[in-house]
Protein backbone atom coordinates (compact mmCIF):
# COMPACT_ATOMS: atom_id res chain seq x y z
CA UNK A 1 0.00 0.00 0.00
CA UNK A 2 1.24 3.62 -0.58
CA UNK A 3 3.35 5.10 2.05
CA UNK A 4 2.74 8.66 2.81
CA UNK A 5 2.95 11.49 5.44
CA UNK A 6 0.27 13.02 6.85
CA UNK A 7 -0.87 15.68 8.86
CA UNK A 8 -3.15 16.22 11.42
CA UNK A 9 -5.43 18.75 12.96
CA UNK A 10 -6.86 19.62 16.01
CA UNK A 11 -10.44 19.50 16.75
CA UNK A 12 -10.62 23.44 17.29
CA UNK A 13 -8.17 23.77 14.09
CA UNK A 14 -10.23 21.43 12.00
CA UNK A 15 -14.17 23.56 13.31
CA UNK A 16 -12.17 27.19 12.81
CA UNK A 17 -11.86 26.24 8.89
CA UNK A 18 -15.44 25.09 8.69
CA UNK A 19 -16.40 27.97 9.70
CA UNK A 20 -14.49 29.84 7.06
CA UNK A 21 -15.15 27.37 4.43
CA UNK A 22 -19.05 28.26 4.35
CA UNK A 23 -19.56 31.80 3.46
CA UNK A 24 -22.40 31.79 0.56
CA UNK A 25 -24.87 32.59 2.99
CA UNK A 26 -23.42 36.50 4.38
CA UNK A 27 -23.61 39.20 1.85
CA UNK A 28 -20.70 39.68 0.18
CA UNK A 29 -18.71 43.25 -1.18
CA UNK A 30 -17.06 42.87 -4.54
CA UNK A 31 -14.66 45.33 -6.08
CA UNK A 32 -17.06 47.67 -8.15
CA UNK A 33 -18.96 47.86 -4.10
CA UNK A 34 -15.39 49.04 -2.83
CA UNK A 35 -14.72 51.86 -5.47
CA UNK A 36 -18.20 53.12 -4.99
CA UNK A 37 -17.72 53.51 -1.14
CA UNK A 38 -14.11 54.19 -1.34
CA UNK A 39 -12.13 56.38 -3.66
CA UNK A 40 -9.31 54.44 -4.49
CA UNK A 41 -7.14 56.91 -6.06
CA UNK A 42 -3.45 56.34 -4.68
CA UNK A 43 -4.61 53.97 -1.96
CA UNK A 44 -2.74 50.84 -1.76
CA UNK A 45 -4.87 47.57 -2.22
CA UNK A 46 -3.63 44.12 -0.94
CA UNK A 47 -5.15 41.61 -3.46
CA UNK A 48 -4.71 37.95 -3.35
CA UNK A 49 -4.34 36.42 -5.85
CA UNK A 50 -3.50 32.84 -7.22
CA UNK A 51 -0.33 32.91 -9.42
CA UNK A 52 0.57 29.00 -8.76
CA UNK A 53 1.33 28.69 -12.56
CA UNK A 54 3.35 25.81 -13.92
CA UNK A 55 7.07 25.96 -15.24
CA UNK A 56 8.56 23.93 -17.52
CA UNK A 57 10.46 21.06 -16.50
CA UNK A 58 13.69 22.00 -19.04
CA UNK A 59 14.42 25.21 -17.44
CA UNK A 60 11.75 26.25 -14.45
CA UNK A 61 11.35 29.63 -15.51
CA UNK A 62 9.28 29.50 -18.37
CA UNK A 63 5.72 29.62 -17.94
CA UNK A 64 3.91 26.40 -19.34
CA UNK A 65 0.15 27.77 -18.39
CA UNK A 66 -0.42 31.45 -18.25
CA UNK A 67 -4.66 30.76 -17.09
CA UNK A 68 -4.13 31.76 -13.52
CA UNK A 69 -2.05 35.05 -14.80
CA UNK A 70 -4.90 35.81 -17.23
CA UNK A 71 -7.82 35.29 -14.24
CA UNK A 72 -6.40 38.57 -12.23
CA UNK A 73 -6.33 40.54 -15.40
CA UNK A 74 -9.68 42.34 -14.87
CA UNK A 75 -9.43 43.19 -10.98
CA UNK A 76 -6.37 44.37 -11.59
CA UNK A 77 -6.78 46.58 -14.21
CA UNK A 78 -10.12 47.94 -12.82
CA UNK A 79 -8.51 49.53 -9.79
CA UNK A 80 -5.55 50.42 -11.57
CA UNK A 81 -8.17 52.21 -13.85
CA UNK A 82 -9.59 53.61 -10.48
CA UNK A 83 -6.07 54.75 -9.40
CA UNK A 84 -5.19 52.22 -7.44
CA UNK A 85 -1.73 50.76 -6.03
CA UNK A 86 -2.23 47.25 -6.72
CA UNK A 87 -0.32 44.95 -4.06
CA UNK A 88 -0.27 41.66 -5.60
CA UNK A 89 0.32 38.23 -2.97
CA UNK A 90 0.32 34.77 -3.77
CA UNK A 91 1.87 31.68 -3.04
CA UNK A 92 4.01 29.43 -4.81
CA UNK A 93 4.03 25.77 -4.35
CA UNK A 94 4.36 23.70 -1.14
CA UNK A 95 8.20 25.44 0.40
CA UNK A 96 6.73 24.57 3.92
CA UNK A 97 8.34 27.30 5.25
CA UNK A 98 11.56 27.18 3.26
CA UNK A 99 12.82 29.88 1.46
CA UNK A 100 13.56 28.23 -2.27
CA UNK A 101 15.12 30.11 -4.94
CA UNK A 102 13.82 28.14 -7.83
CA UNK A 103 11.46 26.14 -9.23
CA UNK A 104 7.89 25.56 -8.68
CA UNK A 105 8.17 25.83 -4.64
CA UNK A 106 10.29 28.82 -4.93
CA UNK A 107 10.03 32.55 -5.48
CA UNK A 108 7.72 34.34 -7.73
CA UNK A 109 10.22 36.08 -10.30
CA UNK A 110 9.13 33.69 -13.30
CA UNK A 111 5.86 35.32 -13.63
CA UNK A 112 7.07 38.90 -13.61
CA UNK A 113 7.12 39.05 -17.16
CA UNK A 114 4.07 37.87 -18.58
CA UNK A 115 2.26 39.29 -15.62
CA UNK A 116 3.73 42.85 -16.73
CA UNK A 117 2.79 41.88 -20.62
CA UNK A 118 -0.64 41.45 -19.29
CA UNK A 119 -1.67 44.47 -17.30
CA UNK A 120 0.24 46.97 -19.56
CA UNK A 121 2.29 48.22 -16.83
CA UNK A 122 5.45 47.26 -14.82
CA UNK A 123 5.11 44.70 -12.22
CA UNK A 124 7.89 45.31 -9.47
CA UNK A 125 8.89 42.22 -7.29
CA UNK A 126 9.81 42.32 -3.95
CA UNK A 127 11.57 39.59 -1.61
CA UNK A 128 9.61 39.08 0.72
CA UNK A 129 5.92 39.43 2.01
CA UNK A 130 6.12 41.85 5.04
CA UNK A 131 8.86 43.49 6.78
CA UNK A 132 10.57 47.14 7.01
CA UNK A 133 11.71 47.07 3.48
CA UNK A 134 8.43 46.15 2.18
CA UNK A 135 6.22 48.28 4.18
CA UNK A 136 8.65 51.86 2.83
CA UNK A 137 8.29 50.47 -0.80
CA UNK A 138 4.61 49.92 -0.23
CA UNK A 139 3.87 53.27 1.58
CA UNK A 140 6.40 55.48 -1.32
CA UNK A 141 3.54 53.57 -3.97
CA UNK A 142 1.73 56.89 -5.36
CA UNK A 143 -0.93 56.23 -8.24
CA UNK A 144 -1.46 53.20 -10.64
CA UNK A 145 1.64 51.08 -9.76
CA UNK A 146 1.82 47.46 -9.25
CA UNK A 147 3.82 45.54 -6.46
CA UNK A 148 4.26 42.00 -6.16
CA UNK A 149 5.01 40.16 -3.10
CA UNK A 150 7.09 37.43 -2.27
CA UNK A 151 5.88 33.53 -2.04
CA UNK A 152 3.45 33.82 1.43
CA UNK A 153 4.70 30.50 1.89
CA UNK A 154 8.15 31.07 2.62
CA UNK A 155 6.68 31.73 6.33
CA UNK A 156 5.50 28.28 7.39
CA UNK A 157 3.14 30.24 9.47
CA UNK A 158 0.74 31.22 6.72
CA UNK A 159 -0.79 28.02 6.33
CA UNK A 160 -1.78 28.48 9.90
CA UNK A 161 -2.85 31.63 9.65
CA UNK A 162 -0.47 32.96 11.65
CA UNK A 163 -1.50 36.41 13.45
CA UNK A 164 1.95 37.88 12.69
CA UNK A 165 2.27 37.35 9.06
CA UNK A 166 -1.48 38.49 9.08
CA UNK A 167 -0.42 41.69 10.63
CA UNK A 168 2.26 42.19 8.63
CA UNK A 169 0.49 42.02 5.04
CA UNK A 170 -2.03 44.22 7.18
CA UNK A 171 0.37 46.68 6.71
CA UNK A 172 0.63 47.27 3.69
CA UNK A 173 -2.59 48.62 2.61
CA UNK A 174 -6.15 49.80 3.81
CA UNK A 175 -8.48 47.21 1.53
CA UNK A 176 -7.92 43.97 0.69
CA UNK A 177 -9.66 41.99 -2.54
CA UNK A 178 -9.56 38.55 -2.59
CA UNK A 179 -9.78 37.06 -6.05
CA UNK A 180 -7.81 33.47 -5.05
CA UNK A 181 -11.21 31.50 -5.74
CA UNK A 182 -9.01 28.29 -5.47
CA UNK A 183 -7.51 29.24 -2.33
CA UNK A 184 -11.00 30.87 -0.34
CA UNK A 185 -11.65 27.91 1.21
CA UNK A 186 -8.05 28.02 3.44
CA UNK A 187 -8.23 30.11 6.55
CA UNK A 188 -4.64 31.37 5.66
CA UNK A 189 -3.16 34.57 7.13
CA UNK A 190 -3.10 35.89 3.67
CA UNK A 191 -7.04 34.61 2.82
CA UNK A 192 -8.26 35.29 6.00
CA UNK A 193 -6.06 36.61 8.93
CA UNK A 194 -5.27 39.58 6.87
CA UNK A 195 -8.96 41.01 6.47
CA UNK A 196 -9.08 41.77 10.17
CA UNK A 197 -6.42 44.12 9.49
CA UNK A 198 -8.20 46.10 6.61
CA UNK A 199 -10.96 49.03 6.42
CA UNK A 200 -12.82 47.19 4.12
CA UNK A 201 -12.27 43.90 2.07
CA UNK A 202 -14.20 42.67 -1.45
CA UNK A 203 -14.35 40.03 -3.98
CA UNK A 204 -12.96 40.34 -7.09
CA UNK A 205 -14.30 39.38 -10.03
CA UNK A 206 -13.13 35.92 -10.66
CA UNK A 207 -14.36 34.94 -6.52
CA UNK A 208 -17.43 36.75 -6.96
CA UNK A 209 -18.31 34.99 -10.30
CA UNK A 210 -17.19 31.64 -9.29
CA UNK A 211 -19.51 32.44 -6.33
CA UNK A 212 -22.42 32.98 -7.62
CA UNK A 213 -21.93 30.00 -10.22
CA UNK A 214 -21.76 27.59 -7.59
CA UNK A 215 -24.95 29.64 -5.77
CA UNK A 216 -27.12 29.15 -8.62
CA UNK A 217 -25.95 25.48 -9.42
CA UNK A 218 -26.23 24.37 -5.78
CA UNK A 219 -29.63 26.61 -5.10
CA UNK A 220 -31.44 25.50 -8.22
CA UNK A 221 -29.77 22.71 -9.83
CA UNK A 222 -30.89 20.51 -13.05
CA UNK A 223 -31.75 16.69 -12.07
CA UNK A 224 -29.93 15.15 -12.04
CA UNK A 225 -27.27 16.80 -10.10
CA UNK A 226 -23.89 14.94 -9.55
CA UNK A 227 -20.97 16.28 -7.64
CA UNK A 228 -17.51 15.48 -7.36
CA UNK A 229 -15.32 16.29 -4.76
CA UNK A 230 -11.50 15.41 -4.03
CA UNK A 231 -9.09 15.99 -1.80
CA UNK A 232 -6.85 14.51 1.01
CA UNK A 233 -8.35 15.35 3.97
CA UNK A 234 -12.00 14.46 4.97
CA UNK A 235 -11.77 17.29 8.10
CA UNK A 236 -11.77 20.38 5.16
CA UNK A 237 -14.42 18.65 3.34
CA UNK A 238 -17.18 17.96 6.30
CA UNK A 239 -19.45 20.85 5.77
CA UNK A 240 -19.27 20.35 1.90
CA UNK A 241 -20.44 16.86 1.57
CA UNK A 242 -22.75 17.07 4.42
CA UNK A 243 -24.12 20.08 2.33
CA UNK A 244 -24.41 18.22 -1.12
CA UNK A 245 -26.22 15.20 0.34
CA UNK A 246 -29.26 17.60 0.60
CA UNK A 247 -28.68 18.87 -2.58
CA UNK A 248 -27.24 15.93 -5.01
CA UNK A 249 -28.26 12.63 -6.15
CA UNK A 250 -24.38 11.24 -6.71
CA UNK A 251 -21.51 12.47 -4.69
CA UNK A 252 -18.30 10.97 -6.04
CA UNK A 253 -15.60 10.97 -3.86
CA UNK A 254 -12.02 11.20 -4.77
CA UNK A 255 -8.29 11.67 -3.56
CA UNK A 256 -6.94 10.87 -0.62
CA UNK A 257 -9.80 11.04 1.67
CA UNK A 258 -11.33 8.29 0.54
CA UNK A 259 -9.08 5.74 2.39
CA UNK A 260 -10.74 7.28 5.81
CA UNK A 261 -14.06 6.04 3.82
CA UNK A 262 -12.36 2.83 3.44
CA UNK A 263 -11.52 2.58 6.95
CA UNK A 264 -14.68 2.95 7.90
CA UNK A 265 -16.02 0.67 6.03
CA UNK A 266 -13.83 -2.11 7.09
CA UNK A 267 -11.50 -2.15 4.56
CA UNK A 268 -7.22 -2.29 4.84
CA UNK A 269 -5.47 0.49 3.83
CA UNK A 270 -2.10 -0.49 4.78
CA UNK A 271 0.00 2.41 5.03
CA UNK A 272 -2.31 5.21 3.05
CA UNK A 273 -3.19 8.78 3.92
CA UNK A 274 -5.89 8.52 7.13
CA UNK A 275 -7.41 10.58 9.72
CA UNK A 276 -7.96 8.37 12.41
CA UNK A 277 -9.81 10.92 14.03
CA UNK A 278 -12.59 11.26 11.37
CA UNK A 279 -13.38 7.43 10.54
CA UNK A 280 -16.64 7.74 12.69
CA UNK A 281 -17.95 11.34 10.74
CA UNK A 282 -17.04 9.30 7.36
CA UNK A 283 -19.15 6.50 8.58
CA UNK A 284 -21.56 9.10 9.64
CA UNK A 285 -21.66 10.76 6.22
CA UNK A 286 -22.14 7.51 4.26
CA UNK A 287 -25.18 6.60 6.46
CA UNK A 288 -26.34 10.00 6.01
CA UNK A 289 -26.59 9.92 2.37
CA UNK A 290 -28.21 6.41 2.64
CA UNK A 291 -31.33 7.32 4.25
CA UNK A 292 -31.13 10.29 1.48
CA UNK A 293 -31.56 7.77 -1.50
CA UNK A 294 -28.18 9.85 -2.35
CA UNK A 295 -25.44 7.60 -4.27
CA UNK A 296 -22.37 8.58 -2.14
CA UNK A 297 -19.56 6.72 -4.80
CA UNK A 298 -15.93 5.39 -3.77
CA UNK A 299 -13.45 4.19 -6.19
CA UNK A 300 -13.87 0.54 -6.39
CA UNK A 301 -9.98 -0.21 -7.45
CA UNK A 302 -6.84 1.28 -5.93
CA UNK A 303 -3.69 1.00 -6.86
CA UNK A 304 -1.18 -0.75 -4.57
CA UNK A 305 2.64 0.00 -3.93
CA UNK A 306 5.71 -0.95 -1.73
CA UNK A 307 7.06 2.25 -1.56
CA UNK A 308 6.28 6.08 -2.35
CA UNK A 309 8.26 6.43 -5.37
CA UNK A 310 8.05 6.09 -8.94
CA UNK A 311 10.06 3.07 -8.94
CA UNK A 312 8.02 1.41 -6.55
CA UNK A 313 6.50 -1.60 -7.62
CA UNK A 314 2.45 -1.09 -8.28
CA UNK A 315 -0.17 -2.87 -8.82
CA UNK A 316 -4.00 -2.41 -8.76
CA UNK A 317 -6.23 -4.17 -6.65
CA UNK A 318 -9.92 -3.74 -5.47
CA UNK A 319 -10.39 -1.78 -2.82
CA UNK A 320 -12.13 -4.05 -0.27
CA UNK A 321 -9.88 -6.89 -0.91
Amino acid sequence: SLTRASTRQSASGVWGRLFHASPLSAAKLNVEGLAERVNLEGQNVLMRVDLNVPLSKEDDVTVTDDTRLRAIVPTSKFLLEKGANVILCSHFGRPKGQVIETGKNGRLNPVVPHLSSLLGVDVRKLDDCMGDEVEEVASNLSKGEVLLLENTRFYEGETKNDPELAAGLGKLADYFVMDAFGTAHRAHSSTAGVASHMKLSAAGYLLDKELKFLKGAVDSPNRPLCAIVGGAKVSTKIPVIESLIDKCDTILLGGGMIFTFYKALGYDIGKSLVEDDMVDLASDLMKKAKEKNVNLVLPTDVVLADKFANDANSAIAKASE
